[in-house]
């Protein structure tokens, strides 16, 4: 699923909005899917019903592998130029077997794309994937040894690593519109999308949103215009949000599911955004004084917003950004156009991990260890050592994801081989 965000952090500090691909789970329903009585309120009421939002869960404490020494190079745009050091022996660093039994399936999923993609990160061919890639289809019984056989660990810069989490949001809603709900739009008709590269090399990579306005093109309407409805006859309407708050954090998630009163499910994942910058309204909240000690979470923002509905509306309309979906047919897809997995996907940035690539993580928190697959990425997953870790769909995944803040050390894994020509090349 396209996402627009980077984990609940976002929500407390990021600086931009951009399509980041959203979650969805390998088995055949995302976990915590299950069927529910729908509410029973009358039409044109608000239903009872409302997702839980169960408090962050306490991490357990966790001592991190410590980096290889290595000064951090500053403007780096890739994995080469922020410097690689060998690690530790992949041998040496803590693998747990069920967590890397997930991550060898994830990876299997990624290796079709492996093989065949540029690698933005400078560092590998898909020639390079192939090998370990051709070994995974059999690995199953040992997936420990098959990531300690057919892979090296790399630092990248000075290994120093941040993760967030992220999670399938779900909220309740309706196909017809009632009092009090929001309408979730698909993507408008008249919203354009300028790759600025194509008027100047000088603005490679870069591209802006906005809406033709005589022969001028303008910037988009802002969350404030959308919600007092500027987009009636231009833009298609998916459904019905029971609550405003919760549809405000799946835009933040990027995708999610829509519960229905008959019990039906809308799947629906990031189609565009209006192109306004992203505004961090738990950061905002913080240093308003808004947010006790321990309600910088997910959970304490959304509790906030709950109780104060007027002042809540004010604040989350000072995040000018909107996004909107499409319906999904199946599982939400990842930023390879693949399903991800929750407690193996990871998203990074594809310039310093090559997409598919395996990260492990060692961090002082116990629940964001192990061996990940990079198969998606996320607006504020940015340069070296930032990961956002996926937890799936429900409400252990929405505690999780809700409280994740880990800091430690990544190392790369890369196949045998790469690193000696890396080095060699420099």
């Amino acid at each position: 699923m396209s996402r627009a965000k980077g984990g609940w952090a976002a929500l407390v500090g990021a600086t931009a909005l951009s399509a980041c691909v959203g979650p969805g789970t390998v088995p055949e329903r995302p976990t915590g899917v299950s069927p529910r009585p729908a509410p029973t309120s009358p039409p044109g009421q608000r239903p009872s019903y409302r997702p839980s939002n169960p408090p962050p869960r306490q991490p357990t404490a966790a001592v991190p592998v410590a980096p290889v020494a290595a000064a951090p190079v500053a403007g780096a745009t890739n994995a080469r130029e922020a410097g690689l050091v060998r690690a530790p022996s992949i041998a040496a660093l803590p693998i747990d077997r069920a967590q890397a039994t997930s991550a060898l399936a994830a990876f299997r999923l990624s290796c079709p794309s492996l093989v065949r993609r540029a690698d933005p990160s400078a560092l590998t061919t898909g020639a390079d994937w192939r090998p370990a890639c051709d070994a995974a289809a059999g690995a199953s019984a040992d997936p420990v040894g098959f990531f300690q056989r057919w892979f090296e660990p790399v630092q990248v810069g000075d290994g120093r690593a941040f993760a967030t989490g992220y999670y399938i949001p779900e909220i309740a809603g309706a196909r017809e519109p009632r009092a009090g709900y929001a309408p979730i739009y698909a993507r408008p008709d008249d919203l354009v999308d300028v790759d600025l590269g194509t008027f100047s090399p000088a603005l490679a990579g870069k591209s802006i949103r906005g809406k033709v306005q005589g022969t001028k093109l303008v910037p988009y309407d802002d969350r404030t215009a959308i919600e007092n409805g500027s987009l009636a006859g231009r833009a298609r309407i998916l459904g019905y949000a029971a609550d405003p708050v919760e549809l405000f954090f799946l835009q933040v998630q990027g995708s999610g599911l829509v519960r229905l009163p008959d019990g039906d499910v809308l799947r629906i994942g990031y189609a565009s955004q209006n192109g306004r910058d992203y505004t961090g309204i738990g950061k905002l909240m913080r240093d308003r004084g808004l947010l006790g000690p321990g309600q910088a979470s997910m959970q304490g923002i959304v509790d906030y917003l709950h109780q104060h509905p007027d002042e809540g509306r004010a604040i989350m309309r000072e995040n000018k950004s909107y996004v909107f979906f499409r319906l999904l047919d199946g599982a939400p897809l990842g930023a390879l156009g693949l399903p991800v997995t929750g407690g193996a996907t990871i998203a990074a940035d594809p310039k310093f991990v090559p997409l598919g690539a395996p990260v492990l993580l060692s961090m002082d928190r116990g629940d964001a260890n192990g061996i990940w697959i990079a198969q998606d990425t996320g607006g504020a997953i940015k340069g070296a050592n930032r990961f956002d870790t996926f937890w799936g769909a429900g409400a252990e995944a929405r505690a999780i994801a809700g409280g994740m803040s880990a800091r430690g050390t990544a190392f790369l894994l890369l196949p045998v081989g790469v690193i000696d020509r890396l080095i060699a090349a420099r």
